[in-house]
Order: structure tokens, then C-alpha cells, then sequence
């Protein structure tokens, strides 16, 4: 490695001849490896064996966090394979540098530790980290369709053993510094106060580095790998798709040859990863994450700071978004017209956050800032107010009526409609222009999208404060024009009508979700419109057949009226047990015909393209991220506009006219087609 100024760390050495090793990666919030990082950490090193100081201790100046991981936007530069390899070399043998100090190292672990961050820790002899929430550990490599490559997982897997080793990499899920104490992946998980003198005792009495159990070492053992591997797999199998998402499986076939050899894994880490980079996969989760930032990106304002929510409806939704508040920091109150009404709300919110907090001190914490609120008290105080009542629009506009004059009058009014124009509900408002759509999405712990809904009178400042209030609990903002079904549910629901449509054919349910999913989708449309509820599948239909001209096939209307609503009321296209569907195998023999799956994709995409001529989205990258996080557009794709660009517009134009001469009218193209495909030709031109 060539000799390169060092900006990026400096060095503080103590009285007891302790090397303080700060990282504050230069004109950026975040410390991040990018390859002159790596570069400046080599020369670093190099520095300090000549130094030979009694330890070091490598620590962040981040407020945020340690180390995010590697720089993912230099992924998108490397040109191929050998590029790709020889970049992951240069990272390993830097992290093999460290590993080799003649002296103690300690990681010393505040905030974010995730990927090569990770990997950077685990080359350093002891770890410490901070004791608090915030403080999350992890190799998360798999979601960007890669795994660990710069050594992370030649060393995890014999200090913590094959089982919680793989399950990290293979989920790609974080853990808090208690558990990753419990499980042995860092030595110590202090509070504050304490880090430095552990840091610091640890070297100077040279304390004894953390043993796996027997347990741990055997599960590494060669006669228990193949054993282990075929488990691996299964469990992995459940969520992935190998032919989608091959990483997962390049990962155990690695650990199954090479689980008790470092040098051969580090090598075999290496050349996977780089083959992984190159394919299609990897590049478009990388995207995925790329359109992620972007959408955090998208919150401007820096002096709205809100601090009390206050939520008008505790059902499902109302109920979850205050829970989801108070979960991530903010003083909640949420009403109701009973404290009855409010009480089911308390409940839900009780066992998510035990869920996610696991101790009780915190739990009682979080629940301490979530008050029930039947009286309204708390609108006075709110910096937000959230409405989350039933969708019906002279009830809206009675409520606003109520509110407004309660309220401060820098407050940001939002509702959660999923259907109704603002324009409607503003009205009645002496200042209409603060009403602004906050539409999240069912289940509101796990869905990462947050429709922000604008109308033509919607000021500036509503919508800026609505999309930095999203960003502040965690979601991912989405700018969407006030028009029915927004962007999501708009898509989505031709998708889903089409899918009811194949069940009128006579296809059998299972097999339409299979298609799907094998298509992709996270779930198969049939059972998500079960989950959702099929009178909401059939309200929102007719909403949009209404405005649209969609077409609600008979079947959906029939079912409803027999009380058939899915998973709520225990029989839809399913039958439910304990809320899990039973579903019937095909019957033996039955032959899918092959268009399915296009089918219902075919219909999605048509109304992506609408959307996108209407300017519901403007950004086509924002469509794809708003589809990815909103429906689970399969993400290994890269979203739907990308696809459409990836298989060709003309591809994607005779495939709708073949089916609108097979199926109807319902498939005939939209008029945005034309225009993306005229452009498409046109920029092929200019490139020829």
C-alpha cells in the first residue's frame, strides 16, 4: 500500500503509553471505510508498530456512532470482478495488519457497529461498548446481496461459535451491546462513564481474551458442518430465494468447507464476495440502499424538532403510530372517546415494546411517555397532531374543527387517510394550507414507508415539517401528490384485483401466491389481500374503480357480503387458525399456465407508469424506492421502474398488448408509455 497523508485519524498516547487511535472520517457525519480510509488505517498502523505503544484502544469522534460499514457507493464503481477482488484484498489485509499488533487492541464501541465496522472489531483483541439503546452491532452485508468480506466472517464464527455466528450473517439482523455481550461478541457493555477506564484496565492487566464454549467450538468442527450447513440452508430457504438472492448460500457453503481453516475462509470470503459484487443482485440491493438514503435525504429542515405527538383515534392504526412515537423517543398522548377505546392500544403497545426492548426498565420507560388521553389535554402541548379516525370524511372535517382552535398555531395537523382527497378535509380549516397526509402503513412496526401526502393548498412548511417528523421516528418520507390511492395502494391495487380475477378463473389460490412470490413479492397477493381485509380490498377497489375505472371483479363483492373478510374474521380465500392460514394444496396434476405471475405484475406496472405520466411521484427513482419500502416490490430488481428499463420498454409494450388482446382492456397500456419509450430510444441514440 502506497504512503498517503493521514486526515481521516490521529493518535493520542497517554502517560501509561496507551495509543488512543481517533476515527472522524473528514466532511462526513458518519465514519464510513471508504478505500482512502482503509489506505490512511494501513499507514496508521504502521506508525504505531513503530511506536510500540503498551495497547491501543481505537475509538470513533462520531456523536452517531463507530464505523457504518464499508463506503457501498464505491461497490457501484468497480468495473468487474478482478476490481472487485482486489479492492476486498486491500481491506483484509489491513484488518490482518491490526490483527497481527505485537500489543493489545480494543475496540472501543459507541453507536452503530455494523459491517466492516464489525469486522474491524473483530480483528482487534477485545471489544467494548457502550450500554445504551443505540448502541447496535451487526454484519447486515447480506441485504446489499453480499456477505462479509473483509474477514468478518473467518472470525466471528470460532469466537462466537457457527450457530449465533451465521444466524447474524445470514439475517443480517443487529443486536444491542447486552446481547452481544450475552453471546460473547464483545467482551464488556458498560455505561458511559466506564468505557475508557475498562479500555484502559484491560491492557494494563492484560485480562484474558473471551473462550467460546466447547459447544461454540464444536459447532465449527468438520464432522458437524455439513450437519449445521443443511440447517442453515432450510432456515434460510423460508425468506430466500437462491436463484434471487444468492449470497446467503455462497455464505454457508463457505463456512461448510472452510469453518475450521482462517486462511482458506479469508480467501474463499474474498473471492465470493467479489463474484457476488458483480452480479445483478448485489447491484440492485445496492441501489435499494442507495434509494434509501436518498429518501432520508429528502428531510430538509433542520429546526423542527418536535417532541409531543398527539394521536386522535386509538384503533389499529392510531393505536401503532403512538406506540411507534413513543417507541422512538417522543411524549405521546393518544385519544380517544373512552379510556376503554384507548385501553386494547396500551396493550398492543406493551408487547411490542417488550418485544424490542426485552428488559423491563426500559419498557416502563417508553410506556411512562405514552399517555391515554380521552380528554384532548394534550393538544395544547403537541408540535404534531395526528388524525387517525375511521374514513369517513364529514367526520374528519367535524374533528379538524375541533382541533384547530386547540392547537399551537406552529403545529403540524396530519391525517392518516388512506383514500379520502385532501382537498375534501381541508375546507373546513381556517388555515387549510397546514394539513398534510402522514399515511403510514399496516403494521407500523415493520413497514419503513410513510406516504407524505400533499395537496395543491398545502404549504411548503407543512410538508417540509411532515417529511422531517417521518425522518425523526425512523420512516422513510415519500412525496405524493393528493389523488386517490396515493402511489401505493393506487399500484397496488390492480395487482391484487387481478390476482381475485385468476381465483375467478379457477386458478387455485396457493398457486397464484406462489407465482408471486417466486416472482419476488414478499407474499403472495391473495393472502396479503386476506391480511389487509378484503371489505378494504373492496371499499378501496371501488374508490379507485370510481376515479380510475378499474373494474372490481364480482368474486371480491361476494365474499365480502358473505362476511368472508380474511384473517380478521377467521375465512377469506384462506381459512385461519390462530391467525395462520391453512391453505389447501393444489390439486394433484393441476398445470399453472405461465403468464400468471406477468399478469398481475403486468398490471402493477401499468399503473406505476400512470402514475409516473401524472407526476403522483416525479422522481422515478422515488417511485422505486416508495415500492420497494410500501409493497415489497422485489427488491432484488432494484424497483419497478428499473425493471421496466432493465427488461426494455418495447418488451414490457407487447406484453401488455398481448395480453389486452388474450385478457381485455383492463391490460391496455397507459399513454406514459410512449413517452418512456421515446425517451428510452432517443438516450439510446445519443449514446450510440
Amino acid at each position: 500500500m502506497e504512503n498517503t497523508p493521514i486526515k481521516d485519524f490521529y493518535t493520542v498516547t497517554d502517560e501509561d503509553n496507551i495509543a488512543w487511535l481517533h476515527f472522524d472520517k473528514q466532511g462526513s457525519t458518519t465514519n464510513v471505510l471508504s478505500a482512502s480510509v482503509l489506505e490512511e488505517l494501513y499507514q496508521a498502523l504502521l506508525e504505531l508498530e513503530k511506536q510500540k505503544p503498551r495497547g491501543l484502544v481505537i475509538l470513533s469522534d462520531k456523536k452517531n456512532g463507530f464505523i457504518a460499514g464499508a463506503d457501498v457507493n464505491e461497490f457501484t464503481q468497480l468495473k468487474n470482478q478482478n476490481e472487485a477482488l482486489d479492492a476486498i484484498r486491500r481491506g483484509q489485509g489491513v484488518f490482518d495488519r491490526l490483527a497481527a499488533l505485537p500489543f493489545s487492541t480494543v475496540a472501543l464501541i459507541r453507536g452503530f457497529c455494523l459491517g466492516g465496522g464489525l469486522e474491524l472489531a473483530l480483528a482487534c483483541d477485545y471489544r467494548i461498548a457502550l450500554n445504551e439503546n443505540d448502541t447496535r452491532l451487526g454484519l447486515p452485508e447480506v441485504r446489499l446481496g453480499i456477505h462479509p468480506g473483509f474477514g468478518g466472517s473467518a472470525r466471528i464464527t470460532p469466537l462466537i461459535g457457527a450457530t449465533q455466528a451465521m444466524d447474524l450473517m445470514l439475517s443480517g439482523r443487529t443486536v444491542t451491546a447486552f446481547s452481544a455481550q450475552r453471546m460473547g461478541l464483545i467482551d464488556y457493555a458498560l455505561p458511559e462513564r466506564q468505557l475508557e477506564a475498562a479500555a484502559r484496565k484491560i491492557i494494563l492487566e492484560k485480562v484474558s481474551k473471551h473462550k467460546p464454549t466447547r459447544a461454540q467450538r464444536m459447532s465449527n468442527h468438520k464432522a458437524i458442518r455439513p450437519v449445521l450447513a443443511k440447517v442453515f440452508q432450510t432456515q434460510v430457504a423460508k425468506k430466500a430465494n437462491k436463484a434471487h438472492y444468492p449470497a446467503p448460500y455462497s455464505l454457508i457453503d463457505i463456512w461448510k468447507k472452510h469453518g475450521d481453516d482462517e486462511r482458506a475462509m479469508l480467501q474463499a470470503e474474498a473471492e465470493s464476495v467479489a463474484r457476488l459484487l458483480s452480479g445483478n443482485t448485489a447491484q440492485n440491493l445496492i441501489r435499494v440502499f442507495q434509494l434509501q438514503e436518498k429518501m432520508k435525504g429528502l428531510a430538509k429542515l433542520k429546526n423542527f424538532r418536535p417532541t409531543h405527538v398527539h394521536v386522535v383515534g386509538a384503533g389499529l392504526m392510531g393505536g401503532d403510530i403512538a406506540a411507534w412515537c413513543a417507541l422512538k423517543g417522543l411524549n405521546v398522548t393518544l385519544q380517544d372517546q373512552s379510556p376503554e377505546r384507548i385501553a386494547p392500544a396500551l396493550k398492543r403497545a406493551h408487547t411490542l415494546f417488550k418485544r424490542r426492548l426485552k428488559r423491563d426498565r426500559p419498557v416502563q420507560e417508553v410506556m411512562d411517555r405514552l399517555l391515554p388521553d380521552h380528554a384532548g389535554l394534550g393538544i395544547k402541548k403537541a408540535d404534531v397532531v395526528i388524525e387517525a379516525i375511521f374514513e369517513n370524511a364529514d367526520a374528519k372535517r367535524s374533528l379538524y374543527a375541533a382541533l384547530e382552535p386547540e392547537m399551537k398555531t406552529d403545529a403540524l395537523l396530519a391525517t392518516n387517510t388512506s383514500s379520502i382527497p385532501l382537498q375534501e378535509l381541508s375546507s373546513i380549516l381556517k388555515d387549510p394550507g397546514r394539513l398534510v397526509g402522514l399515511h403510514f402503513f399496516n403494521p407500523v412496526a415493520k413497514m419503513q414507508l410513510v406516504e407524505i401526502v400533499q395537496d395543491t393548498i398545502t404549504s411548503e412548511q407543512a410538508s417540509q415539517q411532515a417529511i422531517a417528523f417521518a425522518k425523526r421516528i425512523g420512516r422513510l418520507p415519500l412525496p405524493v401528490k393528493s389523488s386517490p390511492g396515493f402511489l401505493v395502494n393506487r399500484v397496488l391495487m390492480p395487482y391484487l384485483l387481478e390476482a381475485i380475477e385468476l381465483v375467478s378463473e379457477g386458478v387455485p389460490a396457493i398457486l397464484i401466491d406462489e407465482a408471486a412470490t417466486d416472482f419476488g413479492m414478499p407474499m403472495g397477493p391473495i393472502e396479503l389481500a386476506d391480511t389487509v381485509g378484503l371489505d378494504i380490498c373492496l371499499h378501496v377497489g371501488n374508490i379507485l374503480g370510481e376515479h380510475l375505472g378499474l373494474e372490481v371483479p364480482a368474486k371480491l363483492g361476494m365474499m365480502v357480503d358473505t362476511k368472508k373478510l380474511g384473517r380478521k374474521s377467521g375465512e377469506g380465500f384462506y381459512q385461519y387458525k390462530k391467525g395462520k392460514p391453512v391453505k389447501p394444496k393444489a390439486p394433484r396434476g393441476y398445470q399453472l399456465n405461465d403468464d400468471v405471475s406477468q399478469r398481475m405484475i403486468m398490471r402493477m406496472l401499468n399503473e406505476v407508469v400512470a402514475c409516473y405520466r401524472e407526476q403522483v411521484v416525479s422522481d422515478p427513482d422515488l417511485i422505486d424506492g416508495g415500492l420497494i419500502f410500501g409493497t415489497g416490490f422485489s427488491p432484488f430488481l432494484g424497483g419497478p421502474m428499473h425493471y421496466i428499463e432493465t427488461e426494455g420498454v418495447d418488451v414490457m409494450l407487447r406484453r401488455l398488448q398481448d395480453f389486452e388482446r388474450r385478457y381485455g382492456p383492463r391490460f391496455a397500456a397507459d399513454t406514459g408509455w410512449k413517452s418512456i419509450l421515446d425517451f428510452d430510444q432517443t438516450a439510446s441514440v445519443g449514446n450510440g
